[in-house]
């Protein structure tokens, strides 16, 4: 009997075992495409990913680059003062989207062109992502409002 017990016992630890790990990668498995790394523009400059690669980039919309084409695909050049991408963009842009302001855009780089399927821009007048401030501190571009 005590040895019935103590083989119970141990069927059920691996059992729970074998769940756990099976849960794990499944979580892992489902979340591989949900986690997108930053890169800033000099990062993306130096080092492309692969063009299958979703990403999120991140920097100021570089003045004088913001064109409206037909229909509804847009086109700007985002910065972090190091290096300049070129974004195209089809969609409804943010309000707050603006020339010379911080965005963040969620796509993949395609011969040399970020192509966004999202783009965030700051939600109120002071706001700006960590990511893109610590992306233009580290250009030296980046200058706090008073």
């Amino acid at each position: 009997m005590k040895g019935l017990k103590k083989k119970r016992r141990i069927q059920i630890i691996a059992l729970a075992v074998v769940a756990l790990t099976l849960s794990t990668a499944l979580i892992g498995y489902a979340m591989r495409d949900g986690i997108n790394f930053f890169i800033a523009p000099s990062q993306l400059a130096e080092n492309p990913p692969a063009p299958d690669q979703v990403f999120r980039i991140g920097g100021l919309v570089e003045p004088g680059t913001l064109i409206r084409g037909q229909g509804e695909t847009i086109r700007f050049n985002v910065t972090d003062g190091g290096a300049s991408i070129p974004v195209t963009y089809s969609g409804v842009l943010p309000d707050l989207f603006n020339e010379g302001e911080g965005m963040v855009g969620t796509g993949r780089l395609v011969d040399g062109v970020f192509q966004a399927r999202e783009i965030l821009a700051r939600h109120d007048e002071t706001y700006m992502p960590k990511e893109v401030i610590d992306a233009l501190k580290e250009q030296g571009v980046y200058k706090p409002d008073a």
